[in-house]
């Protein structure tokens, strides 16, 4: 597994939950949004597990909808759980991030 796989791994839930807090989306969107955001890496093969175990652990909720092309689609949509994750992976995101882009930009200075 690549190191971009790796990082991305840990911080996925939390994007995930970000793109779902916007708007309520089915699993194929989900991963093309992020795709769209430069996240190139996430296929819907690595979405729906997150998606189930999201779901699993009460942060989001499935519900099916009809399509205006074909099947119905199941929308996934946050739960008052996963927006009180949401703001804490953001907060422990912030915590991280900032200390270490400032290291990485004094190795470019």
């Amino acid at each position: 597994m690549s190191i971009r796989s790796q990082l991305l791994k840990g911080i996925l839930d939390g994007c995930v939950l970000a793109v779902i807090e916007k708007e309520p989306v089915y699993g194929y969107e989900l991963s093309k949004k992020l795709q769209d955001i430069g996240l190139e890496d996430v296929s819907e093969g690595t979405i729906y597990p997150v998606l189930l175990r999201l779901q699993k652990n009460g942060l989001i909720r499935g519900e099916m909808r009809p399509s205006d092309s074909g099947p119905n689609r199941k929308y996934y949509f946050l739960t008052e759980i996963g927006e009180e994750a949401l703001l804490t992976i953001t907060e422990e995101w912030n915590q991280i991030s900032e200390p270490v882009n400032a290291l990485f930009k004094r190795r470019e200075d």
